[in-house]
C-alpha cells in the first residue's frame, strides 16, 4: 500500500501546475503558463506574463496539474489588485463570446480602471472668509456649501453650479485651495433612512416586486406612464434587497449623465448617503476606488451608465434598468453590446431580480412580457393629482410659420406661438423640443451648391453659431466657419439650412424678448455639474422657456412646466432604420410627458407634416397599444427583432479596392444555413468615415438560430488582411 502511495506521489511530482490565463490583448483564446514554486493563485487573480517579447497583464481563469510535452513560460508576478469574483469573470467571458469579441480585448475594457495608480493626495476647496466682489445666487450657494473642504466636481455638484463658478471664486480668493485627506471609507446606504410614502397603486406594484424578488432570477417589466412614480417603487425594492442581505449588491443603470444627476439627489434623500456613481465623467481616482470597492463587496449600491454593468460585483441581488427602452444602452464604439440584454443574463447568473422600468418599453421587452417570459407590472395613473397632458397635432401644411420682420425663415407656427404666450402669462414654463444640436444641420454655398462636409467623411458639418464653428458630430472635426466658399471662392455665400436648438433660441428671443430662455443640450451641459446647475435654474424658475434636445426629454420633473412644443415631430422618422418609428414614438412620448407633472394641467403640441402617420395618430390619441401592435406586425412579417435576430458585419479600410475585393471574397464563404439570410456586401450609408471606406453585411436569423456560431464559422473560413478592420455588431441599432 505504501509503495502505491509513493508511486502516486512520484507521478504527481511529474505534473506541472499550470494556469490558464486570458491575456489583455486581442488573442483568440486563453494561454497556458507555469505557476512558479511558492506562488499562490486562484481563479480571478491578476498576473503579469510574457507574451512574445512583451510583458502583459492577464487574468487567471483556471488552474490544473497536467503533464506537459514542452516547458511552459512561467508567470512573472502577481499584482496587488483585488481578484475578480468568479461570477463577474464568468459573465465577462460569456459577454465576450456573445459579442464575438476576443476575450482578452473584452477583459481589457473591464479592467481599464486598474491602469490608474492609487492616488495619495487630491486638492479641494474651502471658503476662506473673503467676501466676493460680486455676489450672485450661484456664488452664494457655493460659499454656503464650502464649509468643509470638497473636491472641485463634488463642490460644484453639491451647490448646483458649473465648475467655472467654483474656480472663479478661487481666483478671487473667496475659496482656498487645500489638500484633501485620502479617505477610503465607503458610506453605506441605509435602507431605512427615509422610506417613501407610496400611493395605493405604487404599493401594489411594490408588493408584486417583493413577491418576484424571493424567486431568485426574475425579469420584470415595470411599465408606468410618465409621472406615475416608477422611481419611488424601484427604490423601495433596492431598499428591500439591501435590508434582506448584508452582502448583496445593487446596480441601477441609467441611460445618460443628465438623468444620472436627476436621480442622484433622490437616492441620497432615500438612503442618506452619496451613492457610488459610474459614468464617463468621473475621475480616474474615483474610478479605481469604486472598482476596488465593488470587487471587495464594500460598495453595495452603484448608479451608472451602461459600462457599470461590467464592474466586478461579488453578488448582485438586484439590477434596475431605468428607461430600459433608451437607445443609449447600446454601445456603438469599440465592443458593440446592448446593456439591457446583457444585464438580464447577468441577473440570471446571480439568481437576481432585474427590473426594466419605462413609460414606453422597447418592443423587445414588451414582447417578452406579453409572452409571459417577463413579469409585467403596470402603473397606469400619474402620481398624486397630476394627469396626462392633452396632446394636439399641428398640421404644418396648413399652419406653416410666417416669415419674420426681415423676411427670415421661422420654425414656430402661429398656433404654437399663441400657446406659448398664454403659458407665459400664467407664469408657467415652456419646453420647446428639437432633437438636433447646434444652429443648423447643413451649411451650403448659394452660389455653387457645395455642401460643407467633414474631410474624408460622408458627413455634413453642423453650424454651431454660439462658438462660430462648423462641427462634425460623427468624427468630432471642427473648423471656423469660413467667409469664402472653399469650392468656388464666392464671398459671403454660405447659408444655413434647417433649424437646430440654437436657431430656435434665436427665434424665441425675437418673438418673446422678455422671456428668459436657455438651451438644454449636450453642448450646453457637457458635464454633471453644469447639468445639475441648469436643472436647478429650471426648478427655481430662473428660466421661462427651455429649448431642449433629448438630454431633457426624460426623467426630469419640473412642476411648473405645463407646455411642451415639439418643433419637428417628423425628424426621427427619416432614414431606413427599422426602429425609426418606435424610437420616434418613445422619444416624443417621453418629451410630451414633461408637461403637467404636478397639480397644474399640461398640454403638448406636435408640429408635423405627416399628421396621418401611425406614430402621430398614436401620440395624439395616446393609444400606445395600437402603435405597438402595428409595429410588431410589420416586424414579424419581415422576421426582424423581436421576431428574429440580426447581426451586422462592418468592414473598413483605407484602400477602397482592397475593401471591395475582400468583401466579395467574404461573400463567397457565406455558409448555407436554413433559417439564416445574409444581405450584402453593400456600401454603408456613411461610406467614408475618417478616411476609412466602409462596407456592410446584414445577417438575419430566425429566433431559434445561434447567430454568433454562424458568424464565427463564417469568419473562420477566410483570412482577413491586416489592412481591413472588421466590426461585428450583434443586434445592431445603427445601420449607418
Amino acid at each position: 500500500m505504501t509503495r502505491v502511495n509513493e508511486n502516486l506521489a512520484d507521478s504527481r511530482d511529474l505534473l506541472t501546475l499550470t494556469a490558464k490565463v486570458v491575456v489583455l490583448a486581442p488573442v483568440p483564446e486563453a494561454l497556458d503558463y507555469a505557476v512558479p514554486e511558492g506562488m499562490e493563485l486562484a481563479m480571478g487573480d491578476h498576473v503579469v506574463v510574457p507574451l512574445g517579447h512583451a510583458k502583459v497583464r492577464g487574468l487567471v481563469i483556471g488552474l490544473m496539474r497536467e503533464a506537459v510535452d514542452f516547458p511552459l513560460k512561467p508567470i512573472l508576478s502577481k499584482p496587488d489588485d483585488p481578484p475578480v469574483p468568479e461570477n463577474a469573470l464568468q459573465f465577462w467571458l460569456w459577454a465576450a463570446n456573445w459579442t464575438v469579441t476576443p476575450p482578452g480585448a473584452f477583459l481589457n475594457g473591464c479592467l481599464r480602471a486598474l491602469k490608474v495608480a492609487r492616488a495619495q493626495v487630491r486638492m479641494g476647496y474651502v471658503r476662506s472668509g473673503v467676501e466676493p466682489a460680486r455676489m450672485t445666487k450661484a456664488r452664494e450657494r457655493v460659499i454656503e456649501t464650502a464649509v468643509l473642504p470638497m473636491g472641485l466636481g463634488e463642490l460644484a455638484l453639491a451647490a448646483g453650479v458649473s465648475e467655472g463658478v467654483v474656480t472663479g471664486l478661487a481666483k478671487e480668493g473667496v475659496l482656498e485651495k487645500v489638500a484633501l485627506p485620502v479617505d477610503d471609507r465607503i458610506p453605506q446606504p441605509d435602507p431605512d433612512f427615509a422610506p417613501a410614502r407610496l400611493n395605493p397603486s405604487q404599493s401594489a406594484a411594490h408588493q408584486l416586486l417583493q413577491m418576484e424578488q424571493v424567486k431568485g432570477f426574475a425579469p420584470v417589466l415595470l411599465d408606468g406612464v410618465t409621472g406615475s412614480g416608477k422611481t419611488e417603487v424601484y427604490l423601495e425594492s433596492v431598499a428591500d434587497v439591501l435590508r434582506a442581505d448584508p452582502t448583496a449588491q445593487v446596480l441601477v443603470l441609467l441611460p445618460e449623465i443628465a438623468l444620472t444627476q436627476a436621480v442622484m439627489g433622490r437616492l441620497k434623500a432615500r438612503f442618506g448617503v452619496e451613492v457610488a456613481q459610474w459614468h464617463a465623467n468621473i475621475g480616474n481616482t474615483s474610478r479605481r476606488r469604486i472598482w476596488e470597492g465593488v470587487a471587495t463587496g464594500k460598495v453595495r449600491l452603484v448608479v451608472g451608465a451602461r459600462s457599470a454593468l461590467f464592474l466586478p460585483y461579488q453578488r448582485l441581488g438586484l439590477i434596475v434598468i431605468d428607461e430600459e427602452h433608451d437607445s443609449s444602452y447600446k454601445q456603438e464604439e469599440g465592443v458593440r453590446y446592448h446593456a439591457r440584454d446583457l444585464a438580464v443574463f447577468r441577473a440570471r447568473m446571480d439568481g437576481a431580480m432585474v427590473v426594466m422600468a419605462s413609460a414606453t418599453p422597447s418592443l423587445e421587452t414588451l414582447t417578452n412580457a406579453e409572452k409571459g417570459r417577463y413579469t409585467w407590472i403596470r402603473l397606469e395613473q400619474r402620481h398624486g393629482a397630476a394627469v396626462m397632458p392633452d396632446i394636439e397635432l399641428i398640421d404644418m401644411k396648413v399652419h406653416a410659420p410666417d416669415k419674420g420682420a426681415k423676411n427670415e425663415q421661422r420654425w414656430l407656427s402661429d398656433t404654437l406661438v399663441a400657446e406659448v404666450w398664454e403659458t407665459l402669462k400664467r407664469r408657467e414654463q415652456v419646453l420647446l423640443f428639437l432633437n438636433r444640436r447646434g444652429y443648423a444641420p447643413l451649411v451650403l454655398c448659394k452660389a455653387c451648391g457645395e455642401k460643407m462636409s467633414a474631410p474624408n467623411t460622408d458627413s455634413w458639418l453642423v453650424e454651431h453659431r454660439s462658438s462660430g464653428r462648423l462641427v462634425c458630430h460623427l468624427t468630432g472635426f471642427s473648423m471656423r466657419k469660413p467667409k469664402i466658399c472653399p469650392h468656388c471662392k464666392a464671398v459671403d455665400s454660405l447659408v444655413s439650412v434647417g433649424p437646430g436648438v440654437e436657431r430656435i433660441l434665436e427665434e424665441v428671443q425675437s418673438r418673446f424678448p422678455d422671456a428668459r430662455a436657455e438651451v438644454f443640450s449636450s453642448d450646453t451641459v457637457p458635464d454633471a455639474a453644469s447639468s445639475a446647475a441648469l436643472i436647478r435654474r429650471i426648478e427655481d424658475h430662473d428660466i421661462d422657456i427651455v429649448i431642449a434636445t433629448q438630454a431633457a426629454a426624460k426623467g426630469h420633473n419640473f412642476p411648473n412646466l405645463t407646455l411642451v412644443g415639439i418643433v419637428d415631430a417628423d425628424l426621427g422618422l427619416k432614414g431606413g432604420d427599422l426602429r425609426a418609428a418606435e424610437r420616434t414614438f418613445q422619444l416624443l412620448q417621453q418629451a410630451t410627458g414633461r408637461a403637467g407633472r404636478s397639480v397644474k394641467p399640461g398640454k403638448a403640441l406636435l408640429q408635423t407634416y405627416s399628421p396621418e402617420h401611425p406614430v402621430m395618430q398614436a401620440l395624439a390619441h395616446q393609444d400606445r397599444e395600437a402603435f405597438y401592435a402595428y409595429e410588431s406586425m410589420a416586424r414579424e412579417a419581415a422576421g426582424f427583432p423581436p421576431h428574429g435576430r440580426l447581426a451586422a458585419l462592418i468592414l473598413q479600410a483605407k484602400d477602397p479596392k482592397l475593401l471591395d475585393r475582400f468583401s466579395r471574397e467574404l461573400a463567397l464563404f457565406i455558409p448555407n444555413t436554413e433559417g439564416i439570410d445574409v444581405y450584402g456586401p453593400a456600401d454603408a450609408p456613411l461610406a467614408l468615415v475618417r478616411g476609412q471606406w466602409r462596407k456592410r453585411f446584414l445577417v438575419r436569423a430566425d429566433r431559434n438560430r445561434d447567430i454568433q456560431a454562424f458568424v464565427n464559422h463564417w469568419l473562420a473560413a477566410i483570412k482577413r488582411p491586416n489592412a481591413i478592420r472588421l466590426i461585428v455588431d450583434i443586434e445592431p441599432y445603427s445601420f449607418l
